[in-house]
């Protein structure tokens, strides 16, 4: 439903895919937000995190409730990465697959 790109140089970053792919990339606080919608997509945004990880993908499920599938996922040999974290549109965290991938969860207000 999301995707985050992750970077030290959110300007450069965003300078990189609005010229790819022609995305329209509009700075909001801490990240650039993405319109794909214009192209069918799904909505996405770019972040300079100031800490490790620096540069990383990564894609969102939307659930109703992050808890209950960190718990999930941590049953089925996943990992939690990062605990519930709330933001203004809701609730976010991170865990990895059996594998190590990075899935990114999040719950709407």
């Amino acid at each position: 439903m999301h995707f985050e790109i992750g970077c030290k140089d959110q300007g450069k970053t965003a300078e990189f895919f609005k010229n790819l792919f022609g995305w329209q990339i509009q700075l909001m606080g801490p990240a650039s937000m993405i319109d794909t919608a214009s192209q069918g997509g799904i909505s996405g945004h770019i972040s300079s995190l100031g800490h490790e990880p620096h540069q990383y993908t990564i894609f969102y499920v939307q659930v109703e409730d992050v808890q209950s599938y960190l718990d999930k996922a941590a049953a089925l040999g996943g990992k939690i990465l990062v605990p519930p974290v709330k933001i203004p549109t809701g609730t976010f965290a991170w865990f990895a697959d059996p594998e190590g991938n990075t899935i990114g969860l999040l719950q709407k207000n």
